[in-house]
């Protein structure tokens, strides 16, 4: 006969066993099974309508070979990661410091920078294609006759704008919970050293932020990396492929062109997460790099 406690454990463990299972089956489910499964097809030729065909690395060789992949959807991608992340990261860190003030209606103001965050992407992407629109408000507000959607100049850039519009609060909100994390203690003993404020900020703040800015620029280079919805919204990878992401590109091999290419999306998806992971492995290094040299 079992042990009081033995069997207390006993259940503990399939309590606690029930209560993970909900997340234990969407995580299997639509997680594991899913990647698991779209990289078996990746090695497939598959157009929904047919069973998969084994055709073994023929995708990723067609993927690699791809016009619209290498000279649009490939450098569109990384552009759009390499202007996004830097600038929504530091617009938030400035907004984070600002809020990190004493200052009068604070929690209004905190509300109203998070409050696009929050909001249906889709949603945000709709008012601004009305806003951007040649008769918008902008034009009318500026006196302005550009075509923002609808010109290569300038369309992929107005995508930019959005993203750093909707994604900045949330990023604020991070860094601004670092900050507040951050002992004034140290400052004050900062400033009795007698370090001017570009000082305490190089020396105490931001390297008592690396492991939150380490947080925040990861989440922004792999949301960044999967833009689709604003794309998909306001200019449909046009014009002219300007605006053409790998999300989208894989998109549209699986769902739009009318020969589906199931098989060769599936293997753009699995191409992006390695160079998704790569690119996070190496600003990990460099970033704790940064932080021993510090």
């Amino acid at each position: 006969m079992l042990s009081l406690s033995v069997r207390r454990r006993v259940s503990e463990s399939l309590t606690a066993l029930a209560f993970l299972a909900p997340h234990l089956f969407i995580f299997f489910t639509f997680t594991a099974f899913a990647t698991g499964y779209a990289v078996y097809l990746s090695f497939t030729k598959y157009n929904l309508l047919r069973p998969p065909e084994w055709w073994g690395i023929e995708g990723y060789v067609r993927v690699l070979r791809d016009e619209l992949f290498l000279g649009k959807a490939l450098p569109n991608t990384f552009k759009y990661v390499a202007i996004v992340v830097p600038v929504q990261t530091v617009l938030s860190l400035i907004l984070a410091f600002a809020l990190d003030q004493k200052l009068r209606f604070l929690r209004l103001f905190r509300t109203l920078y998070y409050l696009p965050s929050v909001t249906s992407s889709v949603v945000i992407s709709v008012i601004f294609v009305w806003l951007f629109s040649p008769i918008g408000v902008i034009n009318q507000l500026f006196g302005l006759t550009i075509n923002w959607l609808t010109d290569v100049r300038t369309a992929f850039y107005t995508i930019m704008l959005v993203n750093i519009f909707t994604t900045s609060g949330t990023l604020m909100l991070i860094f601004l919970a670092g900050l507040q994390n951050i002992p004034r203690t140290l400052y004050e003993a900062a400033a009795i050293d007698g370090a001017n404020r570009l000082e305490t900020f190089l020396y105490v703040t931001l390297p008592l932020l690396r492991p939150v800015l380490f947080f925040v620029v990861t989440m922004g280079v792999i949301g960044s990396f999967q833009v689709f919805d604003q794309i998909y919204v306001m200019t449909a990878g046009g014009p002219l492929d300007s605006t053409t992401t790998v999300t989208y590109l894989i998109y549209k091999w699986a769902f739009r062109d009318t020969s589906i290419k199931m098989g060769q999306a599936s293997a753009a998806a699995v191409i992006l997460t390695l160079i998704i992971l790569t690119v996070t492995l190496i600003q990990r290094r460099v970033i704790e790099g940064s932080g021993a040299r510090a």
